[in-house]
Formats: structure tokens, C-alpha cells, sequence
């Protein structure tokens, strides 16, 4: 039988690393999407180990011309894309009244238009096959909103909204469309894909008590997370399940919080999110 040909964006460390991986280890055909293939020499390391059929192509999210450029690769190799997993992006920490407009369009264009811009080449593929599976990896943090992430929360919040919009738009062509929310991960996120606003961590910035106490607490959390595979495994469980729901929490935070969220008020809820982190 054909493998099923399976996109990963952000593939090169974390958790698109590890999706990628365990994926080809179950039979899939892999594309390994990240800006700098020569950057991705754990991931090159384990597919000569382990003889996986993964191939590394360069895709930034970020660039229409990378994106196109990425799917017509893909196209002249395969006759089709069965799973979309639109997987790369970052955070970036800051204050809105710090924040420069060139911060808060990059947090965008990455985290939700480098979304779109994949599902817009992508589902069409799928339409004409009649099949496919999109999964956004999004956060518990596109639930509930913390200071100094209100940019990262509210893309993976506008991250939520797109899945749940396109669940209705693609019902009919057999698409499928989920989003996993992870909580903290034990990945290179908190080194690689943070990205901080000097001006609200600097000692004089009005904000510098957020900045000095929930920002390594927050660090901490995500270098003392739960290990990546738990999303991998999960991603393989939601293609083999038609059934699967629309969305799903992986991870000890994002299990903590997401229900607690759907039990309480919202001034209950923020309560108790301000006694967790001292706020």
C-alpha cells in the first residue's frame, strides 16, 4: 500500500521533531518543514540511524513564496498530502505598550497567517483527493490568557477560532480538522522560540516585577515539561481516529487548566490562576 504522505511544519526540534520521527517509524512518508534544513542535524542524525523515510525541505511560514515553493515540491514527489501539521511558531514576551508594531506583526505572521498560509495551498489538495486531516498545534494558552503573553495567547487563540471554523467549512470535502493544545514541554522552545521585549525587561520598566517573577517561573515550567513524544503519540492516535474530537489537552498544565477554565466563572478562574502565579 502507498504511505500516507504526512507535512510537519517547525519540524526541526520539539515536538514537530518528534512528530516526525515516531511518524515514520509507523509507515508514514514525512516532510519535514523548517526554515533552515541544515539547522536540523539532531533530525538528520536519527533518520540515517534509524533509516526513516523523512525528507527535510525548506518551508518558513512566514514567506507565500517559501510555502508555494514547499507544495510544489511536495506535489512533483507525491499525488498527494494526507496530514497538514501546522506546528511551527513562537512567543513572543512583552507588554502591549511595549511592544513595536514590527513585534506584534511577526507574532502573526508566524503563529496565524503562517497557519493559513499553509491550509490555503494544502486544502485544495485535499479537496480534489476528497480525504485529508489538518492538525494545529495550538497551546492552553489559546484558552486562557497570562500577562506578558497576551500576543502569543491571542494568536493561539485566533489558532482555536480557525480550527473551529474550518471544521464546518471542510466537513463535506472529508476533511477533518482538529487542534491539540499542549501545556509545557520539555523542548527548546524556552531557548529557541521565546522571544523577548528588551524594554519590558529592562530594571526600570514599569512592568519589571512581571518580568523578574513570572517570566523564570514560566521558563522553568516549560524546561521541567512533559516530554514531546506524548504529542506525537497523540497526533498518530488522531489520524487513525475519525472519530477523534475536535480538540484535545496534552500535557500536565494544559490538563489542569483547560477544565478548570470550563468549570468556573471567569472571575473564579482568574482568581485562581492569580493565587498559581502570584500575580
Amino acid at each position: 500500500m502507498k504511505k500516507k504522505v504526512v507535512l510537519i511544519t517547525g519540524a526541526s526540534s520539539g515536538m514537530g521533531k518528534e512528530s516526525a520521527l515516531f511518524l515514520a517509524k509507523q509507515g508514514f512518508k514525512v516532510y519535514a518543514g523548517t526554515r533552515n534544513p541544515d539547522s536540523a542535524a539532531e533530525l538528520h542524525l536519527e533518520i540515517k540511524k534509524h533509516n526513516l523515510d523523512i525528507n527535510i525541505i525548506k518551508l518558513d511560514v512566514g514567506d507565500n513564496t517559501s510555502v508555494n515553493e514547499a507544495i510544489r515540491q511536495i506535489t512533483k514527489e507525491q499525488k498527494s498530502i494526507d496530514v497538514l501539521i501546522n506546528n511551527a511558531g513562537y512567543g513572543f514576551v512583552s507588554t502591549v505598550e511595549n511592544a513595536s508594531e514590527k513585534q506584534m506583526v511577526d507574532q502573526f505572521n508566524i503563529n496565524v497567517f503562517g497557519v493559513l498560509r499553509l491550509c490555503k495551498v494544502v486544502i485544495p489538495i485535499m479537496r480534489e483527493q476528497n480525504s485529508g486531516i489538518i492538525i494545529n498545534i495550538s497551546s492552553f494558552l489559546g484558552k486562557i490568557g497570562l500577562p506578558l503573553l497576551t500576543f502569543y495567547n491571542s494568536s493561539k487563540y485566533a489558532v482555536e477560532g480557525i480550527t473551529d471554523s474550518l471544521r464546518y467549512e471542510l466537513e463535506h470535502f472529508n476533511i477533518r480538522v482538529h487542534s491539540i493544545m499542549p501545556g509545557f514541554f520539555n523542548t527548546k522552545f524556552a531557548k529557541e522560540n521565546l522571544v523577548t521585549n528588551l524594554e519590558t525587561f529592562d530594571s526600570q520598566s514599569a512592568y519589571a516585577f512581571l518580568a523578574s517573577s513570572l517570566a523564570p517561573r514560566i521558563v522553568d515550567e516549560i524546561n521541567n515539561g512533559n516530554d514531546p513524544r506524548m504529542a506525537a503519540e497523540l497526533i498518530f492516535k488522531i489520524i487513525n481516529d475519525d472519530k477523534f474530537p475536535a480538540r484535545v489537552t496534552v500535557g500536565d498544565k494544559a490538563k489542569k487548566f483547560i477544565p478548570m477554565r470550563k468549570e468556573l466563572s471567569d472571575e473564579d478562574f482568574e482568581r485562581r490562576v492569580k493565587e498559581y502565579y502570584n500575580l
